[in-house]
């Protein structure tokens, strides 16, 4: 098992430690709710340094990037980024990802930490454009700070003007002293929230930095960071997509563009055009009871018409929450379902995700 450069500073600070994708990860410090009502109303971090990042580059990179993934990277300049995924030729999903474009023929893709290895081998094996593919996921820490106050607290450390970079675009600039950190706009809770992209032996000082500032900023865990991104919508890998998933089935049609050729194109649009048997819900439990991870969905007869991916208590909502695949004539906003838990079926139904707007 891996450890996170700040392993021993999560310790200190009173990170209950697990295994997650390999990697020693702190899954909370003071408490799931406190934790996330921080990064909703004030501002957290989160040391994701698990995540992976590959450079792809070469003069025909586009090309590759264009033919491995689904969404359309010839719309990406310098400094934007981009979600997206590897689909395989089953109709499922290798990966999802963001593609960052640093500069003409050289990119950055951050991958999930568990996909790691499968995503190497698959890129390899697809790679007859002659592009350079360096994985340099050990010599970068990755820090997410995210919430309302944010751009304030990142501001007193830099003179790069975080206002000007929009949604899903970046910067290379100096920040805390430290020299090429790549300052993402992007984050997995919703919130306004910089990705901080850091070399490791830089790592700790700018760590100290971000805990320097006066704005009550708090360290965040994985299980935090699971309430956020569900209460979003946002789909998580090994979860809500999978190798056996589609991007169409779980509403990820906009980063799936045919406007180009990509592995698996032809089946991908049939299914577009065609519909699919599924599709990814959101659903608000009515009963008392939390919808978790593999429960089935059932109808009012009690026949199987679906399975929960995720589940939880939202901090923000004070109810439960959960997103499941169920069978598409019961997909319709506002349809009755229900969720086996042991030998109850606990009422819910289908509600717009996001769940926190």
């Amino acid at each position: 098992m891996k450890k996170l450069i700040l392993s021993d500073v999560h310790e200190e600070l009173g990170g209950k430690m697990v295994d997650f994708a390999g990697y020693f990860m702190p899954v909370q410090y003071e408490g799931v709710n406190a934790e996330h009502l921080a990064v909703r109303e004030n501002v957290g971090v989160f040391d994701v340094s698990h995540m992976g990042e590959v450079f792809v580059s070469g003069e025909n990179a586009l090309d590759f990037l264009q033919y491995i993934t689904s969404n359309d990277v010839s719309k990406l300049i310098p400094g934007k980024v981009q979600y997206t995924c590897l689909p395989n030729k089953q109709c499922g999903i290798v990966d999802d990802f963001l593609l960052y474009m640093i500069a003409e023929n050289n990119y950055l893709l951050v991958v999930n930490a568990s996909n790691m290895e499968k995503d190497l081998a698959w890129i390899n094996k697809h790679n007859s454009f002659d592009c350079a593919i360096a994985n340099q996921s050990d010599n970068y820490s990755l820090f997410a700070v995210q919430g309302p106050s944010s751009i304030s607290l990142l501001q007193k450390l830099t003179d790069v003007n975080l206002t000007e970079i929009k949604y899903y675009n970046f910067k290379i600039g100096t920040i805390a002293g430290l020299e090429n950190v790549i300052l993402s706009r992007t984050g997995y809770t919703g919130e306004i929230g910089f990705e901080l992209y850091v070399k490791n032996e830089d790592a700790k000082q700018l760590w100290e930095a971000i805990f320097s500032t006066d704005m009550n900023v708090k360290p965040i865990g994985l299980a935090a960071r699971d309430t956020l991104r569900l209460e979003k919508g946002f789909c998580l890998y090994g979860n809500d997509i999978n190798e056996s998933t589609s991007p169409i089935e779980a509403g990820l049609g906009w980063i799936t563009k045919f406007t180009k050729t990509f592995i698996n194109a032809e089946n991908l649009k049939k299914q577009k055009e065609l519909g699919t048997k599924r599709k990814l819900v959101g659903l608000e439990i009515i009963d008392r009871g939390i919808a978790r991870k593999d429960y089935p969905i059932v109808n009012i007869d009690g026949k199987e018409i679906g399975m929960v991916t995720s589940g939880t208590m939202s901090p923000t909502l004070k109810k439960a929450i959960a997103m499941g695949y169920v069978a598409t004539e019961f997909s319709e906003i506002g349809t009755e379902v229900f969720v086996k838990v042991r030998n109850k079926h606990i009422k819910a139904k289908v509600v717009q995700i996001p769940f926190v707007k």
